[in-house]
């Protein structure tokens, strides 16, 4: 199966990991002797994804530094920038949509995800709606659950307002017709988080139950426990020919 094009969300401020992030994008803080970027990459790549496009604002001339065209990954890497202000995470891939003419993955720039890419693909597309989030069964166990999931669809999803059948947490992967963001004006600064609420409201948000954790390096925990296991192994999660 080939796979769709992803979106990686590269354009937070990162305060949460000030100092660490006050000369350097959060892409490029280091795990496992690595910019987080390079182990995000080969995850991505061992799952057959060849085609990603980086958005990028707070020090993203960096990452096109360091990753530059893709090549020594066997991929093919685009960048949008936000431009002088922060578009937010829908805006941005409204910046995007250009360089997009098929349905795409959206992955945020601090998600390590071993998870069955092509799985999610094939579910999307037999789903038949226009948008798809991935969630996890937390229970509250690594960070507030935010989803409640009926029938195959997401019902609910709210991270300020949490209720006791929200059982699920947004596992950090989305995929997208691009129909969904044609509607914001280009340069509008947008939330994801919102467009999701809408689909809700729609009924239009698939859901897809991931069995496999999810790691991330938005927090000092995060990244200190994935830096140990990426440390000992960094090879622990690429998916296997």
């Amino acid at each position: 199966m080939r796979l769709y094009p992803v979106v990686i969300l590269a354009g937070g401020l990162a305060t949460r990991l000030r100092p660490a992030t006050e000369k350097i994008p959060k892409a490029l803080v280091e795990i496992g002797g690595s910019p987080f970027i390079y182990h995000q990459l080969r995850l991505l790549h061992s799952h057959g994804m060849r085609r990603v496009i980086v958005s990028a604002w707070y020090r993203g001339d960096m990452i096109r530094d360091y990753v530059g065209n893709g090549n020594r990954f066997d991929m093919e890497v685009e960048y949008v920038f936000d431009g002088e202000s922060p578009l937010g995470t829908g805006g941005a891939i409204r910046k995007a949509l250009p360089s997009l003419d098929s349905p795409f993955f959206v992955l945020y720039g601090d998600s390590y995800l071993p998870c069955e890419y092509a799985a999610i693909q094939a579910h999307f597309e037999i789903g038949g709606l226009p948008a798809l989030m991935t969630v996890f069964r937390n229970s509250g166990k690594w960070d507030a659950s935010n989803v409640e999931m009926a029938d195959g669809r997401i019902a609910r999803y709210d991270k300020k307002n949490t209720t006791p059948r929200m059982a699920y947490i947004d596992y950090g992967l989305g995929m997208f017709a691009p129909s969904v963001f044609k509607a914001l004006r280009e340069g509008q600064s947008a939330d994801l988080a919102e467009i999701y609420q809408k689909l809700v409201v729609e009924r239009n948000l698939l859901a897809y139950d991931v069995p496999e954790r999810f790691y991330e390096i938005g927090s000092f925990e995060g990244l200190r426990e994935l830096d140990g296991i990426l440390t000992r192994n960094p090879d622990q999660f690429l998916k296997k020919e």
